[in-house]
């Protein structure tokens, strides 16, 4: 019996969200706003039952095809990955430059985006950072 209550008061607590926030395709950003604000609630939860887990993982699979379809995004630039990388690391240029034995010019370049990196400086970073070659792809 005692575990017949507890199934029904997941059930309830489930069923409790999605009248609240219906699971369903999200086609606005009021919607889009709606939801995420559910999940932050859910999100600073200390612990969540099995029905609240499931609600989350729904609702942000619906939150990621909305995001992915209203806002795509596009691969980064070598400039734009770079500077997230050092910024990440807490590195300058200088630092950069002396820790892969890149030149701090060319650095500052490619971080200005008129300059490419070559396949060496590619697995220089690279090794640097951790991260596979392929990270850089442009």
């Amino acid at each position: 019996m005692a575990n017949s209550t507890a199934s029904d008061r997941q059930k309830a607590a489930y069923l409790d969200l999605v009248q609240r926030f219906p699971l369903r395709p999200i086609r606005s950003r009021k919607e889009h706003e709606g939801a995420l604000a559910v999940i932050g609630e859910l999100m600073d939860e200390p612990r969540l039952s099995r029905a609240h887990q499931d609600y989350l993982d729904v609702l942000a699979c619906l939150v990621e095809r909305y995001e992915q379809q209203a806002d795509p995004i596009g691969p980064a630039t070598d400039a734009q990955l770079l500077a997230h990388l050092m910024e990440a690391h807490g590195e300058t240029a200088l630092y950069l430059s002396n820790a892969v034995g890149i030149a701090n010019t060319t650095i500052s370049a490619v971080l200005r985006g008129k300059r490419k990196l070559t396949r060496a400086q590619v697995a220089a970073l690279a090794a640097h950072y951790s991260v596979s070659t392929a990270t850089f792809a442009g």
